[in-house]
């Protein structure tokens, strides 16, 4: 029997309603300083909230930084205060109340913060000299980008006190009504940072081999899990490759699909209960193949070679085309990205295309 889009999916003691799920997706739009520093605003809740309404089965906030230092930008959302999980709670019991699963993804910048927002200087650095600039870590003492600052590297104790640091903010999100908490380890961010070849150049137990530059992820989802309730699941976002083309003219080494895999089964045995696998974001010039379900086939890899649960994204954009991922068996639920923030409603949508009857808010019933 094939799986639908509209299938329930339990994992531990949760159920979410469908396999129609939103990923995380930066607003920037949180006030940079002050006590409102990383805390939800009424666009937050407009935003997620349109999605909940509109059918979305699980909604996995934006990036929100486990510290002030572990933003992207200085608008990010954060958890590492009681403001904001008073906040949160807001926008978490509006979702409840829509049959949506909140689940929120705890995240590190590493070497790429303290940046603009997208859409200010195409998201250009910001200078620790600047108005709320500030230099940021990273696993070795290697930027970005030439134009990006240079991170100051991380001391092993440095390293501890993130790994804390990751632990207080699932407290907090739980106490702000989050049911799920992902782990953000891809595109570029600090875990991934530790992962990939590409950024971790260190030579102590966090660095060199696979098993060296794994510890942080490991330590971070042990955290969270340590925390986390024993009946609610812990997501894990991967970039399961980082498009480096292994090329003699540079020499470079980056994270591949077959790291992704024993990365999984490292994963599993830590507690982690779904893989959300997307690609890239390590290096500014990689050459990523984009099409249409482009990253499905690493989400398919990773299911094929484990029995860890994995969600998949990357420009799924039609009802068929993601119906179809399901009934191939190459996922076990689709991440709808930028089509989400075209229609909110394209759950619903979906539903009326595939024939499939959902529920519907009591308030848009006619009589």
């Amino acid at each position: 029997m094939s799986t639908s889009l509209f299938d329930p999916f339990t994992l531990r003691s949760l159920t979410v309603p469908n396999r129609i799920w939103m990923p995380a997706m930066c607003q920037y739009s949180a006030a940079p300083d002050g006590d409102a520093a990383g805390v939800p605003t009424d666009w937050h809740f407009a935003h997620l909230a349109a999605r909940a309404a509109g059918g979305t089965g699980l909604i996995i906030t934006e990036a929100t930084a486990v510290s002030p230092e572990g933003r992207i930008t200085p608008y990010d959302l954060g958890i590492w205060n009681d403001e904001q999980v008073t906040a949160f709670r807001r926008i978490t019991d509006f979702l409840k109340s829509q049959g949506t699963v909140p689940a929120i993804q705890l995240a590190h910048a590493g070497r790429k913060g303290s940046t603009e927002r997208t859409w200010v200087d195409r998201g250009r650095p910001v200078t620790p000299d600047e108005e709320h600039g500030w230099t940021p870590v990273g696993p070795s003492a290697e930027a970005f980008s030439p134009a990006h600052t240079t991170p100051d590297e991380l001391t092993q104790e440095q390293i501890g006190e993130i790994v804390r640091q990751f632990a207080d903010a699932a407290r907090r999100a739980l106490d702000a009504g989050f049911q799920v908490a992902e782990v953000h380890g891809a595109h570029g961010y600090l875990v991934h940072q530790f992962l990939s070849p590409a950024a971790n150049h260190r030579t102590d137990g966090y660095g060199g081999s696979f098993e060296g530059r794994i510890r942080f992820a490991l330590e971070v989802v042990d955290a969270v899990r340590s925390v986390w309730p024993e009946d609610l699941p812990v997501f894990f976002r991967v970039s399961a490759t980082d498009w480096i083309t292994e090329n003699p003219q540079d020499g470079r080494e980056g994270w591949t699909s077959q790291d992704t895999v024993r990365l999984a089964k490292e994963l599993q045995a830590h507690g982690v209960d779904l893989l959300d696998v997307s690609t890239g974001g390590i290096v500014p010039d990689a050459r990523i193949e984009a099409g249409p379900g482009f990253q499905v086939p690493f989400a398919e890899t990773v299911r094929r070679e484990t029995d860890l649960p994995v969600a998949s994204v990357g420009l799924i954009t039609d009802p068929a085309q993601a119906q179809a991922i399901l009934t191939e068996g190459r996922a076990d639920a689709v991440l709808i990205g930028r089509e989400l923030l075209r229609n909110p409603y394209w759950a619903r949508h979906a539903a009326t295309t595939l024939d499939v009857e959902v529920p519907t808010p009591t308030q848009y019933h006619l009589a």
